[in-house]
């Protein structure tokens, strides 16, 4: 891939919170300095990204998303199929995917990333044909999401703790029927997660083991427990040692069906994409991403 290829910088301006739009003329600045040729696009929507990208792979271009990852989320789904390889500058709270990536939140280093042009194939999750990058999740995560994006005076990751204390004060256990490759079983619990990567919520280490290139998802059963509990041993999520507890179960599967006792939204890297009942599955090496050969290691040598 040559680096004088001509670039779409996408960049959603409302990402984390204005975050994106703050970080622009230091992104543009980074872009003439390493001489790297681009044209500027603001979204205004999921779909006029979606779209933007799909013309600009058309023509040659590389489309590199400035973002939450929502709409880099959407965008590497768009590029499934097209051998065209995605860039990625953090620009949201959470920025869970260039975390696991190894793409620096520095946005000078980020775009020499862009200059070095390695690629690397990673997996594509899908949920109801919606695709995903990071983890597809229901159950008490739902209400967690929804509270989180709603959320207006709260800002960066402590967002996340703050719709995790809400979500489980109001919480009340569902029964859940999780289906993998064809083999079906039950529980009551939390929450079920099928992971293509490692990490959600602004550095909450889910699935510590998963990885993004290894045609499978990890997928996360947790069990009923009291609240109490759940809140002791919330921060074990952010060190991934959350997995050792008899509550939590993590098995793999290319293929993930999940049903439960009452009406669930489905969230994938920040975004309500599905309801229940949601069909996951996994596109193997389905995206080209320009990034490290390999992300750095999880909380537990990964």
């Amino acid at each position: 891939m040559s680096p004088d290829r001509r670039h779409l910088v996408l960049v959603n301006p409302s990402a984390g919170g204005g975050r994106a739009r703050e970080l622009l003329p230091r992104l543009e600045g980074a872009l003439r300095d390493r001489e790297i040729s681009y044209r500027l696009v603001l979204t205004t929507s999921l779909d006029h990204g979606i779209d933007e990208a799909r013309s600009a792979a058309a023509e040659g271009e590389i489309p590199v998303v400035m973002s939450g990852d929502g709409l880099i989320g959407q965008i590497g789904g768009a590029l499934v199929g097209t051998d065209v390889p995605m860039g990625v500058i953090p620009g949201g709270r959470g920025n869970d995917l260039a975390r696991v990536m190894g793409v620096p939140t520095d946005i000078a280093a980020a775009v020499e990333l862009l200059v070095a042009t390695h690629t690397r194939r990673i997996d594509v999750g899908e949920v109801n044909g919606r695709p995903f990058l990071g983890i597809a999740s229901c159950g008490f995560d739902s209400d967690a999401n929804r509270i989180a994006n709603e959320a207006r005076f709260v800002k960066g990751n402590l967002v996340y703790l703050y719709a995790a204390l809400r979500a489980l004060a109001a919480w009340r256990p569902a029964r859940f029927e999780v289906t993998l490759d064809g083999e079906r079983r039950g529980f009551s619990g939390w929450a079920v997660a099928a992971a293509n990567s490692k990490a959600y919520g602004g550095g909450m280490f889910l699935a510590p083991d998963a990885e993004l290139d290894d045609g499978e998802l990890d997928v996360v059963c947790t069990a009923q427990t009291s609240k109490l509990h759940c809140l002791i041993n919330l921060p074990k999520v952010f060190k991934g040692t959350h997995i050792d507890n008899p509550e939590v179960s993590v098995m793999r599967a290319s293929e993930v069906e999940i049903t439960a006792d009452r009406p669930f939204a489905v969230y994938a890297d920040g975004d309500h994409l599905a309801d229940l009942p949601a069909r996951i599955r996994v596109l193997p090496g389905a995206l080209e991403v320009i990034a490290p050969p390999h992300g750095p290691p999880g909380p537990r040598g990964t």
